[in-house]
Parts: C-alpha cells; structure tokens; sequence
C-alpha cells in the first residue's frame, strides 16, 4: 500500500499489516501481430509466448550501465526482482535473494489494480455496470445510506464507506469473513464527497463480482485475465471463508506482472484477442476517476498534476482546492502510471516510450520511493526513444 507525502512516495508503517511497436518476432516462443484498432491508427503488438522474448538493452534504446546502476539500486533496496520489457521484449532482468522467474510472492494492493480490471472485463460481457448502485449485489446496503453508493464510487474511492486506520489495517486482513466485514461498515460520508484509500470498501467488490458474474472472482481472475495472457505463476488467494481478497492476496512474478503491464500498454489487446476493453484501459489509467484527487484512476495510481492523495489521510473537496499542483513523480511523463503494493511492490506502464517496470521485494517498512525509482528508468536509462 503506498503513501504519498506531497512528492514522496514513502512505506506505510501500517499497510496490510504485514497485509512503432516492433518487428514481428523471430524467436520461438513470441507473437506479433497488425492491425487496425479504433481511430483507424496503424498498430503493431510483439507479445511473448510461454517465455519473454530477449533482447538487447542498448539496441532497444537503453543506456546498459544506467540499467545496471538502477538495478544496483534496487538490490541495495532489498528487492526480490526488477524486470524491464521494451516494444515486447525483456531487455532487462535481475533477480536477488535466492529468487528466480517463476518465485512468486504477495504483491499486496497491486490486486487492486487487478480487481479493477475484472471489473472492466465483467462490464465488457454485460454482468454489470460500473454506474450501478453497488447494493443492487450487497442487498445489506439496500435502503440504507449506502444505498447511493455506485461500483464507480468503489472503484475510484469516493465511496464514502467508514475508514480508520485499525479497521482497516488491523481487523480487515485478519477477519475470517473479509467482505462481510468490509459490507457491515457504516457509512461515513455521502458518495463523491471524500477520497479514502479504503481497504475494507474494495473488498466488497467480491460481492459485486461474484453476484455479477455468478463465479468466484478468483476463478473468474484465471479463466478471462491470467491464464489468456499467460500468468501461469499468478493466482488470486480468499480469506478463511473462501471470500477472494480483493484488496491484498494476489500472489505473482515479476515476469508474470509484466505481461499484465504490456495487456494494459497494448490497450487490453494479446495477440488477436481483446482481453480488456480499449476503453477500459483509457477509463481505468488516462485520467483521474473523480475531481478530488488527481494522482488516481480506477484502482490505478497517476501521475497526472493536481492535488495527489495520501493513502493514509482522507481527502475532502476543500482539502483538494487547497493542496499543491503536483504528480507523484515530477519529471516523469503526465501519462506514466503504476500499480502499487506495500513494500515497493510496482508495476509501471509508460505509454509513450511503450515499456513496462516491474520491481518486486520483501514487506519492508524501510524501501524507497520505488515510482520513483522505476521512472528512472524512462527518464535518465531510456536514451533513445
């Protein structure tokens, strides 16, 4: 779970509680493919097979000893892996601490960004509609304030579902029984009025979907996102109630969050198969998914300038108006986004130089400020574009 402190990204003490394109390809085990997408504008994919297809850094662009001082860094860092794919192709892989390619590890609120997407994928097949009211799939809130609480609003975190710290740091990730937990909540605010980066209204999105969709959103995870793109090492975990956590548990690889992060580069797109909408994508990543907070999507976090949120402090329309214009990580381009978990987990899409950043490490509460880091890869390896 990140924490922004005005342009710092620094570890919540408390999070989870513990918790062009290319040529076609020509190795085995890669695909390309060409076509037309909406606006008529000429596209070229190159995805991996079963493995990534390599490549060479610097003949992709990079500076090598820039890459290698930055993956310095993230071994100092006490990072598990730093993955960097160019025009889909791995240009850049390190790993540490007794990890390989198929070590998988708990990526924390990076299944948010996931839960996000299954959303999007159920949307796109007609189950439901992010502008539903969400009590029509938690009959709880049905004729109470949170009545008028939309699947949008939970998506985006303007819910205005009860928060505080021990709840949602504390009783959530150990309840036996999370999305009751998360549905039994009052509500504190009306919908749209106040940003929280709220755990506990998250995992009632288990409900939504398993009502929606009528399967278990971990299954529904590996039959329409993880196995169709490959992430055989990934899988979404449940509570002790058989819940799916929505909100932490997903377990994965950097190899494998980088084929999440190159479906979202290729607008949704694997080969000849639309996964997730085009749409989507643009909702989820291109621009803030309500007006008080700038730096935050559909589960996804932004780098776009205005008033950027503190996942650990609630923001109200006052405390916008009144916050500086900044992004998360200044220099880097307006339209760079991430998936964040607690402990630097990251994944990193720039659509403009067409890469994807993966680092994943240990729970520390003593990381860096991994966007950060991950950026530098765009904007101090990345030589020629």
């Amino acid at each position: 779970m990140p924490v922004f402190t005005r342009r710092k990204l620094v570890t919540t003490a408390t999070a989870v509680m513990l918790a062009a394109g290319a040529l076609v390809a020509s190795q085995p085990g890669a695909s390309a493919w060409t076509g037309t997408p909406l606006g008529g504008k000429w596209w070229t994919g190159t995805y991996p097979g079963a493995e990534w297809q390599r490549a060479d850094a610097a003949a992709e662009g990079f500076d090598p000893a820039k890459l290698a001082e930055i993956a310095a860094a993230a071994q100092a860092d006490g990072s598990n892996c730093l993955v960097v794919i160019r025009h889909g192709r791995l240009v850049g892989e390190w790993y540490w601490n007794g990890a390989n390619a198929g070590s998988a590890q708990e990526v924390f609120s990076v299944t948010k960004s996931v839960t996000s997407t299954l959303v999007g994928i159920a949307q796109s097949r007609r189950k439901l509609d992010i502008d539903d009211k969400a009590a029509k799939y938690i009959p709880a809130w049905a004729g109470t304030p949170a009545a008028q609480v939309t699947v949008k609003n939970l998506l985006s975190n303007n819910s205005g579902r009860h928060w505080d710290m021990a709840t949602d740091y504390g009783a959530l990730p150990t309840a036996a029984d999370r999305t009751a937990l998360g549905a039994s909540l009052p509500q504190d605010h009306r919908p749209g009025d106040v940003w929280t980066y709220n755990n506990a209204a998250i995992q009632t999105l288990d409900d939504v979907l398993s009502k929606s969709t009528g399967v278990e959103p971990a299954d529904y995870a590996e039959k329409n996102l993880l196995a169709p793109i490959g992430m055989r090492d990934t899988h979404l975990t449940k509570d002790p109630s058989g819940n799916t956590n929505m909100f932490f548990g997903m377990q994965s690889t950097c190899e494998d969050l980088a084929r999440f992060g190159h479906l979202f580069l290729n607008d949704g797109r694997w080969n000849h198969r639309q996964i997730v909408p085009r749409h989507w994508v643009g909702q989820a990543t291109g621009k803030p998914s309500q007006p008080i907070t700038s730096s935050y999507g559909y589960l996804w976090w932004l780098n776009h300038l205005g008033a950027v949120a503190d996942p650990l402090v609630p923001m109200t329309r006052e405390d916008s108006a009144n916050a500086p214009r900044e992004r998360m990580v200044p220099n880097a381009p307006a339209d760079m986004y991430w998936a964040i978990g607690f402990g630097g987990q990251t994944v990193q899409v720039d659509p403009g130089s067409d890469t994807v950043v993966v680092r994943l490490g240990p729970p520390s509460l003593t990381n860096k400020n991994w966007p950060e880091t991950s950026a530098r890869v765009v904007t101090e390896a990345l030589v020629r574009r």
